[in-house]
């Protein structure tokens, strides 16, 4: 690996990087005067987020101690450090006894918590910036490891400013309590609504940090059906919404849009025999089309650290994100696990997809395919051990679709039919009932409707 002649610039560097002694200081006084904060303490800074090293030794002694369930007090703190031969190395007794002689108020605490932590990750920054700049001499790691290294470590750095914080029953029962009382007063959906109301009767609407699966055969509607939920959710919320399209081009995917959208079957779309008024329509769904915040990427290796490369990109020219959307499930790729079963890769798949929807506070729909058993049974109605590969799948999904299409209705019988009934089947809702919500298909238009 070629390195940068640092040496000098390094020395530099070191004495100048950003660090707060007296905040440190308060920090190990709080400590020592009030054993219990220790564990909060912990839980926000790790050991090297004190600057000075004689810092970093008696944070970490107490620590120890603390955990060994030693009283902490000046005496037992100094014969720890003599013990253990660090008392002369952190400097003396004369430190110890300088952190007991101006006691600070422990109600401070958190505010002396956040200036160390201020200064800890400013100086992660500046560390990361010096690897990055060594990483780039690096020729034998290809390009986009090494960006993606440093994305996922700057997103790190990013989610440490975010305060982590345990709450207590009193301050989740007074959130609870003003969001019953907006939806008093503003009956709505808590979630995004679907655009039909019988599926949204029975959901709420798709809640933030779910994981929602849709699954169903092949050529029965799973990306119509998520395209549809797509385009009324961008148009009554206004929010972005994220299209992976593994299976399908994305210029694919925008002709069903604008088959759905202007009423024009894709047939005819494709062929491009318009007549005046199709092209008068096609112009105003165009125009409309083009301001949705709506984006597709139809990466067909598309991996889990895909996703959130994508996810981090949108979030730096947008606020929120509304809405992702995986079109499918089982052709999703797991890079740490190429070696195992697909039933276990799948199963590590869906868990990161869960982890990446709380991690983003955002709902994600992932489409999958149903196994072949479902057809060799006479009731040929799917359940949750239909879905393919399915492993962990219903586990993690808090929520379950699946497209049903009675074969011997009269309305669905042929595949020419340019309209269709389909039984949308709630298979699992963890924070709700089962049921089933009836819907239209139009085929030809990509275009589903509630039953009036």
């Amino acid at each position: 690996m070629q390195q940068f002649n640092l040496m000098n610039e390094q020395i530099l560097i070191d004495e100048n990087l950003p660090h707060n002694f007296l905040a440190e200081k308060m920090i190990l006084s709080c400590l020592i005067a009030n054993s219990d904060t220790i564990e909060m303490t912990l839980q926000i800074l790790p050991i090297n987020a004190f600057y000075f090293k004689n810092h970093q030794e008696i944070y970490k002694s107490l620590i120890e101690m603390y955990e060994s369930q030693v009283l902490i007090d000046t005496l037992t703190l100094t014969t720890f450090l003599q013990d253990k031969g660090l008392l002369e190395t952190i400097g003396g007794l004369k430190v110890v006894v300088d952190l007991i002689t101006q006691v600070p108020n422990v109600i401070y605490l958190e505010e002396y918590i956040r200036l160390v932590k201020d200064k800890f990750i400013r100086r992660s920054l500046i560390k990361l910036g010096y690897e990055t700049i060594n990483s780039g001499h690096v020729t034998n790691i290809s390009l986009e490891t090494i960006l993606n290294d440093c994305e996922t470590k700057l997103f790190n750095l990013t989610n440490e400013i975010k305060p982590q914080k345990v709450f207590s029953s009193a301050e989740l029962l007074n959130d609870i309590f003003f969001e019953l009382k907006e939806k008093f007063l503003n009956p709505i959906s808590s979630g995004l609504a679907s655009g039909f109301c019988d599926l949204d009767a029975l959901t709420q609407g798709f809640q933030s940090s779910d994981l929602i699966i849709i699954a169903g055969r092949p050529s029965i509607g799973k990306t119509a059906l998520s395209l549809n939920i797509a385009s009324n959710i961008i148009k009554t919320s206004n929010l972005p919404v994220l299209f992976f399209s593994l299976e399908m081009s994305k210029k694919q995917i925008m002709y069903r849009l604008l088959s759905m959208e202007a009423d024009i079957s894709q047939m005819r779309l494709r062929s491009g025999k318009l007549d005046q008024k199709d092209w008068l329509k096609l112009n105003k769904v165009i125009q409309m089309v083009s301001k949705l915040p709506f984006f597709i990427d139809d990466t067909s290796d598309l991996s889990i650290q895909d996703i959130k490369s994508r996810l981090r990109t949108i979030l730096f020219e947008q606020s929120q994100i509304g809405l992702i959307i995986i079109d499918y499930l089982q052709l999703m790729q797991n890079s740490k696990s190429r070696n195992e079963n697909r039933v276990q890769e799948i199963s590590q798949i869906t868990r990161s997809l869960k982890i990446i929807a709380r991690e983003f506070d955002v709902p994600i729909i992932a489409l999958s395919q149903l196994s072949r058993n479902v057809e060799n049974r006479i009731d040929q109605k799917p359940i949750l051990s239909d879905l393919r590969e399915s492993g962990s799948i219903e586990q993690d999904a808090d929520l379950v679709l699946m497209l049903y299409r009675n074969g011997d209705d009269h309305s669905t019988n042929g595949t020419n039919q340019s309209s269709q009934l389909i039984e949308l089947i709630i298979a699992k809702q963890r924070n709700g009932p089962v049921g089933i919500v009836k819907l239209k298909f139009d085929k030809k238009r990509n275009k589903f409707f509630s039953l009036e």
